[in-house]
């Protein structure tokens, strides 16, 4: 896959913002790729004559997400705020969009299914190219990402594993993509290909499979068990109907084969070698997530195998949002808050 790099990048690196939170300014430097402005944005205070300042941190999206879900409010400002875990003044937050979200060359851009497959490897070497390349980075204090991006913060320590003081990979599972998250995952995809609107990702109006495998799909594994039955979701028959219609009458946020590109990315997952993962790791999982249910005791498997790994788990309630829990900052900030004040004095940073 990597070789198939340079067609999904070329002749440029992903963009990145490198932000204060809340108020982030605009300072040139970072590479774009093509038809895209070649910027960064940060607070002023973290960019001095073109120059990262500050612990550089990287902080990674999730699937159907982009460096625009790190800047949201619950999970932005208790995160890179005053007094936060990763607070802006102290740290060079590094916040990317992986191949095909957000500003990155996507299939939506005109090739659309004779787009070049990526996966999970390719994502994490382009991340690997702006921060080395693109910002002249050596070293990182921290990893952070969130599901897919938890997912990329665990392959930084196999395939990068001197890069980086520590890592807190948050919603995933450090195990082959597979079971029922491998499933229903694959059940997108083949529902947009069976379906004929999708003209061989030809299409002029979005295929209607793709609005109801994403209804679909955030129902079966992304609610919550008990946040769905509480008063304010769908505790009664006419209220699981109202939130049902609701979400298949929704405005389609995407494009069916970006959608399909995204997941299809995920599907050769499965990391291997933790072994070589020596620094501290601090995962944070949510007793809600649908899809790394904490029973199966695969989380406990894989972090065994790194000698200074430990989960975090998040207790299940009407309040977390199944695997979406983790985007709330308050829930685990201070439990990082603990995590950062053990490690070691950082490395050098350039």
């Amino acid at each position: 896959m990597a070789a198939l790099l340079p067609a999904l990048l070329a002749p440029g690196l992903p963009p990145a913002r490198a932000t204060g939170y809340p108020d982030p300014g605009r300072a040139n430097g970072s590479p774009g790729i093509p038809d895209r402005p070649s910027a960064a944005e940060t607070a002023p205070c973290l960019h001095q004559g073109g120059e990262p300042t500050g612990q550089p941190v990287l902080v990674l999206h999730g699937t159907n997400g982009s460096s625009a879900s790190a800047l949201t409010a619950p999970f932005a400002k208790p995160l890179f705020g005053s007094g936060g875990s990763l607070d802006a003044r102290k740290c060079f937050n590094i916040i990317p969009d992986s191949i095909g979200a957000g500003r990155p060359a996507k299939p939506s851009d005109g090739m659309r299914a004779r787009f070049p497959d990526y996966n999970d490897d390719d994502m994490v070497l382009a991340q690997c190219r702006l921060v080395t390349e693109g910002l002249g980075i050596r070293h990182l204090r921290l990893v952070l990402g969130n599901s897919m991006g938890g997912m990329h913060a665990s392959l930084w320590g196999t395939t990068y594993s001197e890069m980086a003081d520590a890592l807190v990979p948050m919603a995933s599972q450090l195990t082959e993509m597979a079971s029922r998250n491998g499933m229903l995952q694959r059940m997108i995809s083949v529902a947009m290909r069976n379906d004929p609107d999708w003209k061989g990702g030809e299409y002029t109006t979005q295929p209607r499979a793709v609005q109801m495998a994403d209804a679909f799909f955030g129902i079966a594994i992304s609610g919550g068990t008990l946040a769905f039955q509480a008063e304010a979701q769908a505790p009664t028959r006419e209220a699981a109907d109202r939130l049902l219609d609701a979400r298949l009458k929704a405005p389609l946020n995407g494009d069916a084969n970006d959608v399909m590109y995204r997941w299809n990315a995920l599907r050769e997952y499965n990391p291997q070698e933790l072994e070589r993962i020596r620094v501290p790791v601090l995962a944070i999982n949510s007793a809600a997530d649908e899809r790394s249910p904490p029973e199966t005791g695969l989380m406990e498997q894989a972090l065994a195998r790194m000698p200074m790994a430990r989960l975090h788990l998040i207790p299940a309630s009407s309040e977390p949002r199944g695997h979406g829990t983790t985007g709330f900052t308050w829930l685990w900030a201070a439990e990082m808050g603990r995590f950062l004040t053990e490690l070691p004095e950082p490395a050098a940073i350039r």
